[in-house]
């Protein structure tokens, strides 16, 4: 509502601890990421400055709440489109394709989700990461925390063996951890990443995807993804159709 009555900054939701995503960089303290270019990218698009935003942290299970209540007029934090969401709020097209796969210790002989059966594995509660470790490993023991960043301090502990979520925020993780490694595997998900908004801001969707559509053709998608994934998931693929 702000947003629509003439507020002169994007208000979005997002995370302060995935790393690559969405985190503070050391030296400034500002919020940056591959998550936080698509809300300058919007900023830029209806104010010619991509500048005039305003960052409100959220959890994973706050994103729905917060776009529900009008806290944010946008919420760009790593979120895959399905149908339950949909049912709740809109989403964007999509802007990033991922997967989700496991994250283990150095030596570990799990190499699958499949392989962790019996063994302690966290997950963000209220993700789609959590509904899927308990789909796909029934036999696994799940166990849930705030964040990612919240399991992989269970990790350092010693409290879980494993993690699971998104290739893309577990990279973040195994880049901050010398002793965690994302085996190589295949995907057991597909997670289609839109950005989020209130269901009733369906002018505003339409405006974002048009802005979204020009990032892919024009290069400054590939730019994004070179500056912040491209190290540690290689080469930038095409972007999702």
């Amino acid at each position: 509502d702000a947003f629509r009555a003439g507020a002169v900054r994007v208000g979005a939701g997002v995370s302060a601890d995935t790393y690559l995503l969405g985190s503070p960089n050391p030296l400034t303290g500002e919020i940056e990421g591959f998550d936080i270019d698509m809300v300058k990218a919007v900023a830029e698009s209806i104010f010619g400055d991509e500048k005039r935003y305003q960052l409100k942290v959220i959890t994973a299970a706050q994103r729905i709440p917060a776009l529900e209540k009008g806290e944010v007029d946008i919420v760009a934090r790593n979120m895959t489109i399905n149908c339950d969401r949909w049912k709740q709020i809109a989403f964007s097209t999509e802007y990033y394709r991922s997967g989700q796969k496991i994250l283990v210790r150095k030596g570990s002989k799990a190499n699958s989700i499949k392989d962790l059966a019996g063994q302690k594995v966290c997950a963000p509660k209220g993700t789609s990461s959590m509904d899927n470790l308990i789909k796909e490993a029934p036999k696994a023991v799940p166990v849930g925390a705030d964040s990612h960043t919240g399991c992989l301090t269970l990790f350092q502990q010693g409290e879980v063996a494993a993690i699971t979520g998104d290739d893309t925020v577990l990279a973040g993780l195994a880049a901050q951890d010398p002793y965690a490694v994302v085996p190589d595997q295949k995907a057991f998900t597909v997670e289609p990443y839109g950005l989020g908004f209130n269901k009733d801001d369906v002018d505003f969707v339409r405006f974002v995807n048009a802005r979204l559509d020009a990032m892919r053709t024009g290069g400054e998608w590939t730019r994004a993804y070179d500056r912040w994934l491209k190290d540690v998931l290689g080469p930038a693929p095409q972007p999702p159709t």
